[in-house]
């Protein structure tokens, strides 16, 4: 089976104000294969965040390795990492994300465009009405709900037709109701597009909606040992 993400001896620690330096990754081993859907649970404040930042090359590991698609992230540039995660690395955020000046169709278009790629009407259209937002293209974030803002940050997000789509608790700011539609929403997108999900959760219910769920706190060294 094809490793779409493949982590290896990842370790990340951030300095300290009064010096020194907090160890909060020390990952062996972590593979999510094509088309696999994985929950990963973790309390506030494990490094479930941090994590999804290192996979998506916003951060540097400060060793190990990190592939996705094939591709170590960690040999890469800075702009390099940029480059890859614009083509091949959809990210949905907790907060959305959205540019609050531009309609929900420029905000999928413009998810087409950070790898200096070609902005397609017709998919980003489509990808809307996928979400049920058909009618709401010119609107712009202020003028959507909550539960709305973030099926147009899931529909960018798919817009590049990523090979790993990551999901940072991406229900954490909606209602119960929306929940269950975006979670079924981002499940039902990667299945009808082959993508392989990683979504991290403090939120055994919504875990048990996946196949495979795996626990930070038994992946990670530093929260193991201790």
């Amino acid at each position: 089976m094809t490793k779409t993400l493949e982590i290896t001896d990842v370790t990340k620690s951030f300095p300290q104000p009064a010096g020194g330096s907090i160890q909060v990754l020390d990952i062996p081993k972590l593979v999510v294969n094509e088309g696999e859907q994985v929950a990963l649970i973790g309390q506030s404040g494990g490094g479930k965040t941090t994590l999804l930042h290192l996979i998506a090359g916003l951060l540097s590991a400060d060793g190990g390795s990190i592939s996705v698609d094939g591709i170590n992230l960690t040999k890469l540039s800075e702009q390099g990492r940029d480059r890859f995660r614009a083509h091949s690395i959809g990210y949905v955020f907790q907060t959305f994300n959205l540019l609050p000046a531009f309609t929900a169709l420029e905000n999928v278009r413009l998810g087409m465009t950070f790898g200096a790629g070609k902005a397609d009407n017709q998919r980003a259209r489509e990808l809307l009405n996928r979400v049920g937002l058909s009618e709401r293209e010119n609107y712009r974030p202020g003028q959507l709900s909550v539960g709305q803002q973030q099926r147009v940050a899931i529909a960018r997000a798919m817009a590049a037709k990523p090979r790993l789509l990551l999901a940072d608790e991406p229900t954490a700011n909606i209602d119960p109701k929306s929940a269950e539609s975006v979670l079924d929403l981002i499940g039902e997108s990667c299945r009808n597009e082959n993508i392989a999900l990683l979504m991290v959760t403090h939120d055994m219910q919504i875990a048990s909606r996946f196949g495979r769920t795996d626990r930070l706190d038994e992946i990670n060294l530093v929260v193991s040992k201790t």
